[in-house]
């Protein structure tokens, strides 16, 4: 059976680091205060001259190099955002330009739950044969969205890049499973109400500040833990594994409260064993931060043969999914 794989990874963050001192400047609000209810010391931001397609196109080249492939090699790009640079043309034709190479390439956006939902694209099109490497993408320019007079929101999020190569060939994490789901019915909890067709811009709509994410967090939490929970069970129910068969959860990297209470739901894994210092030095990176926490955990070598990986993510829409990986070094 044709199984699809993730053959190269990389990540880029940019070198600005805003901390939760500098923000202390800037809002009423204090480091205890952003650590307890986050996680989070401190976060990078693009520069004025970084984008969605500059960030994605540094962290797409590693993850080429890294799978031993040339940009030659890649048929197919899925960028992951909800941040592009423009409305059009996608953000993966400005990338697939930068690589020079052709085929097709196209932005898709589930939010935070953007690299889950390109793996399950990405593996679709490799294992019916119609493309043979698939680079996906996931970027996100927050500081693009993010009003820095909202405590709630501006503590939070981070900008950053992460990229990954799908393929038949070579070794790398087998993608076992991936399960999905959305629900439009709480999209008002998580939205960015200006700049669409609905709410075009307008003096009215960016002096109501429209254009700036806006999000009701103890909503979003309560939605997020159970569908992030029963995404990874579907996951197991599907390969017939128990909990005890999962070796590494990487959850999205939203928030540390997040991240705990998930824990507790697969309480037989231990601390080290749940990704979450990407949360610590970056913040939320949205559809980015599940690839930027799997190109670290790799790069430190610290997952060994055989074991499993659990992915799993939740962001606005709303939209979750769950993928299990097995190494294959």
């Amino acid at each position: 059976m044709k199984q699809a794989k993730i053959v190269g990874t990389g990540s880029y963050l940019p070198q600005k680091i805003l901390t939760n001192f500098d923000l202390q400047n800037m809002v009423e609000t204090s480091d205890e205060w952003i650590v307890t209810r986050t996680g989070i010391h401190e976060r990078r931001l693009a520069q004025e001259n970084e984008f969605t397609s500059t960030m994605g196109l540094a962290a797409a080249k590693k993850a080429i190099d890294d799978a031993q492939k040339i940009p030659q090699d890649i048929d197919c790009i899925i960028v992951a955002t909800l941040t592009p640079d423009y409305i059009f043309p996608s953000t993966a034709c400005l990338i697939q330009h930068a690589l020079g190479i052709n085929g097709p390439a196209f932005d898709m956006q589930a939010a935070c739950s953007g690299y889950i939902y390109g793996l399950s694209i990405a593996k679709a099109f490799v294992e019916n044969g119609q493309y043979k490497n698939v680079l996906i993408v996931a970027s996100e320019k927050l500081s693009s969205i993010v009003d820095y007079s909202d405590r709630t929101t501006c503590v939070v999020f981070g900008d950053g890049a992460a990229a990954c190569v799908v393929s038949l060939e070579g070794k790398g994490l087998s993608i076992d499973s991936v399960k999905l789901g959305a629900s439009g019915e709480y999209a008002d909890l998580l939205i960015l109400p200006g700049g669409g067709c609905r709410h075009p811009a307008t003096h009215e709509t960016v002096d109501q500040k429209m254009h700036y994410l806006r999000m009701k967090g103890n909503e979003v939490f309560k939605h997020a833990i159970r569908n992030m929970e029963s995404a990874v069970r579907e996951c197991l129910a599907d390969l017939h594994l128990e909990e005890s068969n999962i070796d590494w959860l990487i959850p999205h990297q939203a928030n540390k409260r997040i991240i705990d209470a998930l824990a507790k739901r697969f309480s037989h894994l231990s601390e080290e064993k749940v990704v979450q210092n990407v949360i610590s030095k970056y913040g939320n990176t949205s559809a980015s931060s599940i690839g930027i926490a799997l190109d670290e955990l790799r790069k430190e070598g610290k997952v060994q043969h055989h074991e499993k990986i659990v992915f799993t993510a939740f962001g606005a829409g709303f939209t979750w999914g769950a993928a299990i990986v097995t190494n294959q070094k």
